[in-house]
């Protein structure tokens, strides 16, 4: 996705330890016209896929299932990082995130994940795949199918996308990041 490797060029910050803050137009604030792009070549990678719902998880992942969700008229589920406190039945599991440096619970109600699903899975970044693991395990606890997974920007130096291609996970990234340091990002070519 060219519009999204320049963009990432223009207004993401790189620095060492393979950070990248992308927040101006991805995370903190959306640029809707990038959204509805990525929305729209999701669509075009998973359109062999019989989905039925959208599955994502707070906060970043919400805008591009969001628009996936709208543009294939399905439902977007979310996995919330807060125990819903108005709720009995929810599947739930630990994951550890990197970008925090910290392991939370993550949650999704019984009610809006159910035997026989199949869903896909929309997140910002994989990295090490600790959250798209977390989601995994609760999509399998709810008998669900998790026919894939989609990804806005992947760093390829982590090893999140072996660790889910170790599970027969299918992984879709829409940019792919070979290396980040101080002001340079180098692109998978």
């Amino acid at each position: 996705m060219e519009l999204l490797k320049e963009r990432i060029k223009i207004d993401g910050e790189s620095f060492d330890g393979g950070i990248l803050n992308v927040d101006s137009f991805i995370s903190h604030q959306l640029d809707p016209i990038l959204m509805k792009n990525i929305a729209e070549e999701f669509v075009k990678r998973f359109e062999d896929l019989n989905v039925n719902k959208i599955i994502t998880i707070e906060t970043s992942g919400i805008a591009p299932s969001i628009l996936l969700g709208l543009a294939l008229e399905l439902p977007v589920v979310f996995v919330k990082k807060i125990e819903p406190k108005n709720l009995d039945e929810f599947y739930s599991t630990q994951v550890y995130s990197f970008t925090k440096d910290k392991t939370y619970d993550i949650y999704v109600n019984k009610q809006y994940l159910s035997e026989g699903d199949n869903v896909i899975f929309i997140d910002d970044f994989l990295a090490n795949g600790n959250a798209a693991l977390g989601v995994r395990y609760l999509v399998k606890e709810a008998g669900a199918n998790l026919l894939g997974m989609g990804f806005i920007i992947e760093k390829s130096f982590q090893e999140g996308r072996d660790r889910l291609l170790n599970h027969g996970i299918r992984v879709e990234s829409l940019v792919r990041i070979d290396w980040i340091s101080e002001n340079s990002i180098e692109f998978v070519k």
